[in-house]
């Protein structure tokens, strides 16, 4: 499956969560981004960002490891407008989620880089190392967390850090491919 090909289908957040969130799901949503706070070192350097980069994520709206994360993505992509970040929904395309499956099982969110022009450059998803630290941390037995850990919570700002190595690192794989450096001149 030529997973950019679902690029086109996907949504900004906004329309995302308009088309898939009741009113609960976009308070949720819309209180873990204003939860998230770039320090100065992540604006600068998502600010040195230069390739345009498009994240396709996978994701729920009704999911609290999506809403716990996803709106960092938004922020990485006000401070840095090459990140082009759009959202499928899992439930409404599972062939995509199938293709996506983590472990064998149906996980989100899960985002898929591609380069300007469709290839794809990296996977990441679920939840990142900081989240699982500390899931194994208090973990007593079978549990579904809700991923939301807002505020001053030192969790979700390292889930933040994580999420941002992953684009700095998608970054640098674009703006060091020979493929790409050729066709932009630099």
């Amino acid at each position: 499956m030529n997973l950019f090909d679902k690029f086109t289908h996907a949504l900004p957040l906004a329309d995302f969560l308009a088309k898939y969130g009741t009113p609960s799901d976009r308070t949720r949503w819309e209180g873990a981004k204003a939860a998230v706070t770039l320090t100065d070192a992540q604006r600068q350097l998502l600010a040195k960002f230069t390739r345009e980069t498009n994240v396709l994520v996978l994701a729920g709206a009704w999911c609290g490891d999506c809403a716990g994360q996803c709106p960092a993505f938004d922020r990485f992509a006000e401070a840095a407008p090459v990140l082009k970040v759009r959202y499928l929904d899992r439930d409404d395309h599972p062939d995509v989620q199938r293709a996506l499956q983590i472990n064998g099982g149906d996980r989100v969110p899960v985002a898929v880089f591609f380069s300007e022009d469709g290839f794809e450059v990296a996977r990441y998803g679920e939840r990142t190392l900081a989240r699982y630290r500390q899931l194994a941390g208090r973990l007593t037995g079978d549990t579904c967390a809700t991923g939301l850990g807002l505020g001053n919570d030192p969790v979700h700002a390292q889930v933040v850090q994580d999420w941002l190595d992953q684009f700095e690192r998608v970054q640098w794989i674009l703006r060091l491919s020979p493929r790409l450096r050729r066709k932009h001149g630099d």
